[in-house]
């Protein structure tokens, strides 16, 4: 008896020992990875914690099984039920664990951060929030959007913040009787007028198209992305107001009723 409760004791005081060796071991672990981020700016802090949790876990997991092999119990089977329980779970949550899977490769590779403006799995907005399991977006009219990542990760993703610059294209028609070069010319002094519009590249400003009614230009203009929207709305403006000064007709679809006699 004595012998047993000795055994006992021993057997207690390792499982002790390997309980608190694995709470710090596990919270030293967390702690690390939690930190990761203070070294190396481009390690995401949302992916770190759970990187972090995923490892404390883990750690935990292993040191109880050792704790019930240090009491003479079967840990073999117990190692099964565990599996065959996280094969349903997995099942159960595949649709999570997809997008779960998605936002760990979003936070990895950054096709996006917050703030940008995307399209994505058919939506558009502001990027407010990029969790492991969804991303929020934010619209122009202040709608806000829960998009899963798996959905995102699955689909072309549009980001028009991601440069420095952006192209703006417009197009201006003018009537067949119009004086092209003077046209031309005011659509090009209107751009220069505007202290947005880079100078570097050159705009392209040239006449693309002859459609039904109206000859088009084309104009391509360079700007800082967030000057892109009042750039290209002020343009429209400026040119529509030039022309109307300078003489120059937009011409627009008419019809003609034709009376006949009966």
């Amino acid at each position: 008896m004595a012998q047993w409760f000795i055994a006992l004791a021993i057997d207690v005081a390792t499982a002790l020992v390997i309980i608190i060796v694995a709470l710090w071991l596990a919270g030293w672990a967390k702690a690390r990875i939690d930190a990761l981020p203070d070294r190396n700016a481009r390690f995401d802090r949302t992916l770190a914690r759970f990187l972090g949790s995923m490892a404390r876990y883990a750690i935990l997991i292993i040191a109880v099984v050792f704790v019930l092999g240090q009491f003479g119990i079967q840990t073999t089977s117990l190692a099964a039920v565990i599996g065959a329980s996280a094969l349903a779970i997995g099942l159960a949550l595949q649709g999570t664990l997809a997008n779960l899977a998605a936002g760990v490769m979003l936070v990895m590779f950054r096709p996006f951060k917050v703030g940008d403006y995307i399209t994505a799995a058919g939506q558009s907005g502001t990027v407010e929030a990029i969790s492991l399991f969804y991303t929020e977006l934010q619209t122009p009219d202040n709608v806000r959007i829960i998009v899963p990542n798996g959905d995102i990760w699955a689909s072309a993703i549009t980001n028009y913040s991601h440069y420095s610059t952006r192209r703006c294209d417009m197009v201006f028609g003018v009537s067949y009787d119009t004086d092209l070069k003077k046209a031309e010319g005011i659509i090009r002094e209107c751009i220069a007028a505007d202290s947005r519009a880079h100078a570097d590249p050159e705009p392209f400003v040239k006449v693309t198209n002859l459609g039904d009614f109206s000859v088009d230009f084309t104009a391509r203009v360079w700007c800082d992305a967030g000057d892109y929207w009042n750039m290209k709305f002020d343009l429209t403006r400026a040119v529509k107001e030039a022309f109307d000064a300078g003489g120059v007709d937009i011409p627009y679809p008419t019809q003609t009723q034709l009376n006949i006699p009966l």
